[in-house]
């Protein structure tokens, strides 16, 4: 296009040239031929008025001589002393360019002519329309073919342009469409442009094609490299630096599901039962610090084992992979881990850390079939004790209906608690923002095994409450609660009882609930029932009746993990708590969080306003209790605060 631009402007720089060349070879003609007209015209007035006198030259003589008008333009005649006798002007202006020709030469030029006895003077200028028009004639002409002459060849080299372009076009698109097909087959650009194609551009293409090829394959180096280290990123979890779920996927499907060679090992499943409650009364980073330690308890088990790989699946799990282990060595991996765990259960004083779930697989075990075995087996060791360990056999799924088996177990061991009434109370103090505030303690269970080990509480209450038994562990908890108040004789002091929404809507439940604390109607006072925000919202119309009964007895209400729903301020007005409680995730970095401190700032003046008191839960440096304190709120608990102890 570049090569074409250039042509154009040579033929319009041509065409420029020779137009003016012309114009001053027609201007140069124009001259000579008014030249000579005037030569003669001169030569005609003087014989004409040689030997005459004034008397013979009369107006009326030299009107009829030039009666036509065609020789002169101008005509005048002058007596001896130069006075004007005749003067006659038919002058009329010359076409438009011979006009502008004309103004740059000067070549009409008035012209004189004297007789013999000095008497008549004549000065006249001819009339030069003739030669103009043929001036201007043969100017446009020469105009009109040196355009023709300089730009039909431009045209023609347009159409010629565009096939020859056409023409390259269609060659480089083969030679493109050839070398995409060629490395079409594989994930790396391996093969160079077709050398035979090339060649029919022009030997100058060939270098350039070759340059782009090698320069292709650079990019694709470059941007495999990013990929996988995107890829690699995307696959890590952030907070232990392990992969994540995936990347277990992606691992399992290339080396055991789709994998070639025969292969076999174990599957282990690692459970955190604890980071839940961790997360709600010790705060969100004493939970990280919880799942780092035990990611690097289970990483540093797993090093042992040759080719061994650790991920993490989600907040809570992690998975190991011990290629070419059997299951019997497998109870030693799992022993291992029992050891470690409570190692750090004993210096954390926590009431369990994790629970392992263990299985075998072969080459071409699907994902979801092992995912469902290890999840069984998990279930199995929940409801065993603190950091146990299960190997989930075929043998055990064949004779105990599969993955029901878990979920049996768990109902005989809830059911045995029950029974047993194996629970122990702890409590955890709420500190109190000002004199005139109210706090309480809030009360917290552990279960037990009937070998009188610690189970896993989060894991716990989640399958009774799966297990449709919460109600049962909720009476269990309260009717312990009440007889360790009367016997430690605690009348005094006030004390908050968690209890789930499943039964908190079960009008069954609030009918036992308002009979039993009427039976002690002198405790009842001093109780105060939290039920979570986002049960609350589950069930408005069940909710209210339950806290319309609470009331009715003389015990109050908190709704607990405030701010993680949809709450507005209907939800005050038709339930009417006494106490709110801030869900831990508001006060993690509240020194830091302009946002979070806005929200509870709002939160604290709305309460306020109707008579509601708010707490901070899960507190856990001097920075977060100084910010509750300067937010105006009315209460303070964490493990900051004080640690959960026995009653």
């Amino acid at each position: 296009m570049a090569g074409f631009k250039k042509l154009i402007f040579v033929q319009l720089i041509s065409w420029l040239l020779f137009s003016l060349v012309g114009v001053f070879f027609f201007a140069t003609s124009f001259d000579s031929a008014v030249s000579k007209a005037q030569q003669s015209a001169q030569v005609m007035v003087t014989q004409y008025i040689k030997e005459k006198t004034m008397a013979e030259v009369t107006p009326q003589h030299i009107r009829q001589a030039l009666a036509n008008g065609n020789v002169f333009s101008t005509f005048i005649v002058r007596d001896f002393n130069g006075d004007t006798v005749l003067n006659v002007n038919t002058h009329s202006p010359l076409p438009f360019i011979a006009e502008i020709i004309e103004s740059n030469i000067n070549a009409i030029r008035p012209q004189f002519a004297v007789n013999v006895t000095k008497d008549i003077k004549i000065e006249f200028i001819i009339n030069a329309q003739s030669q103009a028009q043929l001036l201007q004639q043969a100017v446009i002409m020469m105009f009109l073919i040196t355009a023709l002459l300089a730009f039909i060849p431009v045209f023609y080299m347009k159409a010629i342009y565009k096939r020859l372009n056409r023409n390259v076009s269609m060659t480089v698109a083969d030679a493109v469409d050839m070398y995409i097909t060629q490395n079409q087959v594989t994930d790396s650009i391996e093969n160079d442009f077709n050398a035979g194609k090339v060649q029919a551009l022009g030997a100058e293409l060939a270098p350039s094609f070759n340059r782009l090829a090698h320069f292709l394959k650079s990019k694709q180096e470059d941007i495999q490299s990013a990929a996988q280290s995107i890829k690699q990123e995307a696959y890590k979890d952030v907070v232990t630096g392990l992969g994540n779920r995936n990347m277990f996927v992606e691992y399992y499907e290339q080396h055991i599901e789709s994998s070639s060679k025969k292969s076999f090992g174990t599957l282990a499943m690692i459970r955190c039962s604890e980071l839940q409650v961790i997360n709600q009364t010790r705060g969100y980073q004493k939970g990280d610090e919880y799942i780092k330690s035990v990611s690097e308890i289970i990483t540093h088990v797993c090093g042992t084992y040759t080719g061994g790989q650790t991920f993490r699946l989600n907040s809570s799990d992690f998975a190991v992979i011990l290629p070419n282990i059997p299951a019997k060595e497998a109870e030693h991996f799992g022993d291992t881990l029992q050891a470690r765990f409570t190692q750090y259960q004993q210096n954390q004083e926590l009431s369990s850390v994790a629970n392992t779930g263990i299985v075998p697989y072969e080459t071409g075990k699907p994902l979801g079939e092992i995912l469902s075995v290890v999840d069984n087996a998990m279930s199995m060791a929940q409801s065993k004790q603190a950091n146990a360990w299960h190997i989930q056999r075929e043998s055990d799924l064949i004779n105990n209906v599969g993955a029901g088996f878990g979920n049996q177990n768990w109902r005989k061991v809830i059911h045995d608690v029950i029974e047993a009434k194996r629970v122990s109370l702890m409590m955890q103090n709420i500190m109190p923002i000002g004199k005139n505030v109210k706090a309480y303690a809030e009360i917290q269970a552990r279960f037990k095994t009937e070998d009188n080990q610690m189970l896993p509480t989060a894991s716990f209450l989640a399958m009774a409450e799966k297990l449709e038994m919460a109600i049962e562990i909720d009476k269990l908890i309260i009717d312990t609660s009440l007889e360790l108040i009367k016997t430690r004789n605690f009348t005094e002091k006030f004390f908050g009882i968690n209890v789930t929404a499943s039964s908190a809507h079960s009008d069954q439940f609030v009918i036992w609930l308002e009979r039993r604390l009427l039976k002690d109607a002198n405790i009842a006072s001093k109780l105060i029932f939290e039920v979570s925000e986002f049960g609350l919202q589950q069930n408005i119309k069940a909710s209210k009746r339950f806290i319309d009964m609470v009331h009715r007895v003389g015990a109050r209400i908190t709704v607990e993990r405030f701010g993680v729903g949809l709450t507005s301020f209907k939800f005050f007005r038709d339930l009417k708590p006494d106490f709110i409680k801030m869900d831990a995730s508001y006060t993690r970095g509240l020194e830091e969080d302009k946002n979070n401190q806005y929200f509870m700032r709002l939160m604290v003046d709305l309460a306020h306003r109707i008579g509601v008191s708010v707490f901070a839960e899960g507190v856990e440096n001097q920075e977060e209790k100084h910010v509750v304190e300067t937010l105006c709120l009315d209460g303070v608990q964490g493990y900051y605060i004080e640690k959960p102890k026995e009653i």
